[in-house]
């Protein structure tokens, strides 16, 4: 029997594509290659939908490309962004082939850690909605406005450059430390993919919970049978 083919819905953004990529086939090597199928999506289309609220829009187009990938043999696909998760439902009503979700495997992890109350980083649209209260049982500690800026821009430049200046860093690090010591946050979770050319649990330099590695871990455990 063959092993399972996953699909990934690529450009959301194309850096984190790429990191989904090395890690994937990072944890194959020495062992069978794994069968894997990338469908590229616009980025900007999916962000102008996202900006106007035209969320059965976005739905559709990811559905679309889902099914793509479904027609090309891949029989789960996994969306390597949290942002277009604001729409899951309605992907997963059009999609042909299950979904390997980035917000079921932080909802898992959340429950193992016992953690209640945690703030996130991502773009702001992720950063305001408190993952589309997709995590339940969970409450969001919310950054101020001014910080949801700092958070969105510093998040974009890794989207646009894939790196992020000292600078940076330090300020996401204030704000993480704020929301820990006056919000009760008991960690940040890095809901945005791009985070990882930069973060990671280790080296973050506050508590935090690296939803790009559960959500790799999760499809390479698919990949895998």
């Amino acid at each position: 029997m063959s092993s399972p083919c996953v699909g990934i819905v690529g450009g959301l953004g194309v850096e984190a594509t790429i990191h989904y990529y090395k890690a994937i086939t990072a944890a194959f090597k020495g062992r069978p290659a794994p069968r894997l199928l990338i469908a590229h999506a616009d980025v900007d289309r999916g962000l102008a939908y996202v900006r106007a609220g035209e969320v059965d829009k976005l739905g559709a187009y990811l559905a679309s490309l889902v099914n793509q990938l479904a027609d090309g043999g891949a029989e789960a696909v996994a969306i390597p962004a949290v942002t277009p998760h604001l729409c899951i439902a309605e992907v997963k009503r059009l999609s042909r082939v299950p979904l390997i979700s980035i917000m079921d495997e932080i909802a898992a992890e959340l429950r193992r850690r016992g953690l209640a109350r945690v703030a996130a980083f991502g773009t702001r649209f992720t950063v305001e909605s408190g993952l589309f209260g997709l995590v339940p049982g969970v409450s969001f500690a919310q950054p101020t406005p001014e910080e949801i800026d700092t958070i969105h821009d510093s998040y974009f430049t890794i989207v646009d450059t894939g790196r992020l200046g000292a600078d940076r860093i330090a300020g996401l690090r204030a704000i993480a430390h704020r929301l820990c010591r006056d919000e009760g946050a008991e960690a940040i979770l890095l809901a945005g993919t791009e985070l990882a050319l930069v973060f990671d649990e280790a080296n973050a330099g506050f508590p935090a919970v690296d939803c790009t590695r559960l959500h790799l871990e999760a499809i390479v455990r698919r990949l895998a049978g």
